[in-house]
C-alpha cells in the first residue's frame, strides 16, 4: 500500500466520522425542544450570575448547524426599584457542541447586544452584584460554566450616592474573560467617556472576593488621547473602599487631562507634556501618593502628595527638584495691552480658586525665570477660601537673598492682590533689570515694597495701588548718564548747550529712595544719590495707571573740602513724560543767570522800558511799524 493510498483512505474515514457527527447532530436536536433549550440557557445564567433573568420579549432557539439561543429585552435584577444589575436588547447563547451530541444543553459563551450594565455601590461597602459572589463559589455539582461573555455597544453606569459618584461609560466592545476556576476575571475592549475613546484592560485575581468587598488583586491598564494611566495592586470595598499599589500616567498635555478628568480648567501657560508614577494608598476619601516621580514640561521633581475629597478637595504636598523652569506659567501672565503701552484691560478671571484648596512646598536647587535664574529657593503655595499665597521663605536671587509673600484672592471688584517682598544685599542691576527693565543702576543694594489693590483688570487695579517702597544701594553707579561731565560743562560755559549727556555713568557712594503710593500715585518722600563728585535729589510723583512721571530735582557738584563753605555748582533739572521714554529738561533761567554775556540782557529784560526799547529797535530792523503801548499800561509805564 502507498503513502497516496493510505492517507487517501484515512480522508474518507475522517468524513465519515464527520458526516456521522452531523447527523447524529441533526438527529439529536429533534430530540431537544426549543423550550428545554430556552430554560436550560435561563438556568444556567441564574446559576452563574446568583440573579434571576428576565426575558421580557422574544426568544429563538437554532440547534442545527450551530446550537445557540437567542432573547430580546433581557434584564437581571428587579428593574422594579430602578436598581436592576443588567438591561439588554438582546442576548444570544452559544451552546456546546459536544454535550448537544449527547442531548445536554450547555452553554459555550454568550454576547449581549447594547446592554446597560448598573454598578452601583452601597454603604456596606457592598455592590448590587454581591449575589454574583455566591454563585461563584465553586460546589461539588455545578457544572462547567460559560466562559466568555462580549458586549456589543454598551453603557456602563457606576453610582455610589454616598460619594456622590456617577459616571456612565458608552459604547462599550469588551470581552471579559469568565473567572478560571471559579476565581479570576480578566477583560479587554475600549469604551467612551466623556466624548474620549479609551482602550481598557482589567484584570482582577479573586473575583468572589472582590465582589464581597474583600481584597483581591487588580491590575487596570486605561489608553486614550487625554490620559494613559496603570494601576497595579491590591482593592477592597468593605467597610470602606480601600485601594493600596503602584500607580503610573502620563499626558501630552496635564491641562487637556484635568479638564477631561476632574472637569478643571486651568490658568493659561504651561501643564503640557506630564508623567507620574508613585505608590498609591487610597482610603477614607484620602489618596496619598508617596515616592512620588513627577515630570511636569521638562521639570522633574520627587516627594509625596495627598487628596482628600471628604467634604472640601484639598491638595497637600512637598516635592523637591533639581532645576525648574517656570518660564511657560509667567510668561503666560500679561500684565500690559497689546501695544505695551498701557496696562492690560482683559477681565481677571479667578473662578478656579473656589471649591477646592491647597497646601503645597517646593524647593529647587536652581529656579530658572524668563528674565533671570535664581539659586536655591524654597516656596509655599497655600490656596484656602478663594485666596492664594505665595510665600517665599528664601531664595538665592541676584546674588543677594529674596524674602516674602504675595497673596491673590476674589474681591467684590474682581481680584485682589497684597504682596510683600524684599531682596537683600542683591545686584541692583540684575534685578533691576529683570523686575522691570530698568538695568541702569550698578550697585549692591536692599529694595523691599508693599503694596496692596484691587480691580475687575491690570488696569483698574493699578488705580487703587497703596502701599510704599524703599532702597537703599551703595559704592554703584547710574548707568546712561555723566551728570558730573553734563555738570562740569555747564559750569565752564552756561550756554554751550547739554549736547549728547545719555552716555557714560554717574558714580555714587549712596542711594536713597523712599516713596508712598496712595491710588495709584506714587510720591517721591526722599530720592537722594550722594557721590563724591556729585549730588542729586528728586521730588515729585509718578502715575501707574497712566505709566507717566512729573519729577523735579536739583543736581549738584560736590566742592573740594577746601571749598566747601562756598558751596558748588547746581542745576535744576525736570523729568517729564512716559515711563518708557522720559524727557529731562534742565533750568534754562539759571544757565543765562550763569552766562556773562547773557546777564545784561536779563537784567535789561527786567525793566519794561528796555524791554519795550530792544522790542522797538527790533520792530524797525524788521522794516516793521513800532509796537503799540498795550492799552492796559500804566502812565509811569511808558518810555
Amino acid at each position: 500500500m502507498t503513502a497516496a493510498s493510505g492517507l487517501k483512505r484515512l480522508g474518507v474515514a475522517f468524513t465519515a466520522v464527520l458526516a456521522g457527527a452531523i447527523g447524529l447532530l441533526a438527529a439529536m436536536s429533534l430530540l431537544i425542544s426549543a423550550d428545554t433549550a430556552r430554560e436550560a440557557v435561563k438556568s444556567e445564567i441564574r446559576a452563574v450570575t446568583g440573579l434571576d433573568p428576565v426575558m421580557r420579549g422574544l426568544a429563538s432557539v437554532s440547534l442545527f448547524p450551530f446550537g445557540s439561543v437567542s432573547f430580546d429585552d433581557v434584564i437581571l435584577g428587579d428593574d422594579r426599584s430602578g436598581s436592576n444589575a443588567f438591561a439588554a436588547e438582546r442576548l444570544t447563547a452559544r451552546l456546546r457542541f459536544l454535550p448537544l451530541l449527547v442531548g445536554k444543553v450547555q452553554v459555550s459563551d454568550v454576547t449581549v447586544v447594547r446592554p446597560t450594565i448598573n454598578l452601583i455601590f452601597q454603604s456596606d461597602g457592598k455592590t448590587n452584584w454581591t449575589p454574583l459572589a455566591a454563585a461563584l463559589r465553586p460546589t461539588a455539582d455545578r457544572p462547567t460554566s460559560f466562559s466568555e461573555i462580549r458586549i456589543q455597544d454598551g453603557t456602563i453606569v457606576i453610582r455610589d450616592d454616598s460619594r456622590g459618584l456617577l459616571e456612565r461609560l458608552s459604547g462599550a466592545e469588551m470581552s471579559l474573560a469568565w473567572p478560571s476556576m471559579f476565581r479570576g476575571l480578566a477583560a479587554t475592549g475600549r469604551f467612551v467617556w466623556r466624548g474620549e475613546p479609551v482602550d481598557a484592560s482589567l484584570n482582577i485575581a479573586n473575583l468572589v472576593a472582590a465582589l464581597d468587598g474583600n481584597s483581591s488583586g487588580a491590575k487596570l491598564r486605561l489608553t486614550g488621547a487625554p490620559l494613559n494611566l496603570l494601576f497595579e495592586g491590591q482593592f477592597s470595598t468593605r467597610p470602606t473602599l480601600k485601594i493600596e499599589g503602584t500607580v503610573a500616567a502620563d499626558s501630552t498635555s496635564l491641562r487637556e487631562a484635568l479638564r477631561w478628568t476632574a472637569q478643571k480648567q486651568l490658568p493659561s501657560g504651561g501643564f503640557g507634556r506630564f508623567a507620574l508614577k508613585a505608590k498609591t494608598k487610597l482610603g477614607g476619601g484620602m489618596l496619598e501618593l508617596s515616592g512620588v516621580n513627577v515630570e511636569l514640561d521638562g521639570n522633574a521633581a520627587e516627594g509625596v502628595l495627598t487628596y482628600a475629597s471628604d467634604g472640601r478637595q484639598t491638595l497637600q504636598g512637598t516635592l523637591a527638584a533639581e532645576e525648574i523652569d517656570i518660564s511657560p506659567y509667567v510668561s503666560a501672565i500679561r500684565l500690559l495691552a497689546g501695544s505695551e503701552r498701557e496696562w492690560s484691560r482683559t477681565p481677571i478671571t479667578l473662578d478656579g480658586f473656589t471649591g477646592f484648596d491647597l497646601d503645597f512646598r517646593l524647593s529647587a536647587a536652581q529656579v530658572k525665570t524668563p528674565a533671570a535664574k535664581l539659586g536655591r529657593t524654597a516656596i509655599a503655595a497655600n490656596l484656602r477660601g478663594g485666596k492664594l499665597t505665595l510665600t517665599v521663605g528664601e531664595s538665592q536671587a541676584f546674588g543677594g537673598i529674596l524674602q516674602g509673600s504675595f497673596d491673590l484672592s476674589k474681591s467684590d471688584a474682581g481680584a485682589g492682590i497684597e504682596t510683600q517682598l524684599q531682596f537683600t544685599d542683591v545686584d541692583l542691576d540684575k534685578c533691576f533689570g529683570a523686575l522691570f527693565g530698568m538695568p541702569h543702576l550698578e550697585g549692591k543694594g536692599t529694595f523691599a515694597f508693599n503694596m496692596k489693590g484691587s480691580g475687575a483688570s491690570v488696569m483698574a487695579l493699578t488705580k487703587t495701588l497703596d502701599g510704599s517702597a524703599t532702597l537703599t544701594g551703595r559704592q554703584g553707579a547710574i548707568t546712561g548718564v555723566n551728570v558730573e561731565q553734563l555738570l562740569r560743562r555747564l559750569e565752564r560755559r552756561p550756554l554751550s548747550g547739554t549736547g549728547d549727556f545719555r552716555s557714560g555713568r554717574t558714580a555714587y557712594e549712596k542711594l536713597t529712595v523712599k516713596l508712598s503710593i496712595t491710588q495709584g500715585t506714587v510720591k517721591a518722600d526722599e530720592v537722594r544719590v550722594d557721590g563724591q563728585a556729585v549730588r542729586l535729589a528728586l521730588a515729585g510723583t509718578a502715575s501707574i495707571p497712566t505709566r507717566d512721571l512729573e519729577l523735579s530735582g536739583t543736581a549738584s557738584l560736590v566742592p573740594p573740602s577746601s571749598t566747601e563753605g562756598n558751596g558748588g555748582f547746581e542745576l535744576p533739572f525736570l523729568v517729564r513724560g512716559s515711563w518708557e521714554d522720559p524727557l529731562m529738561l534742565l533750568d534754562t533761567q539759571s544757565l543765562l543767570r550763569r552766562a556773562p554775556a547773557a546777564a545784561p540782557l536779563l537784567d535789561a529784560v527786567r525793566d519794561r522800558r528796555a524791554r519795550d526799547t530792544v522790542r522797538s529797535t527790533i520792530d524797525q530792523i524788521a522794516g516793521g511799524q513800532p509796537s503799540a503801548v498795550p492799552a492796559t499800561a500804566k502812565p509811569d509805564d511808558q518810555p
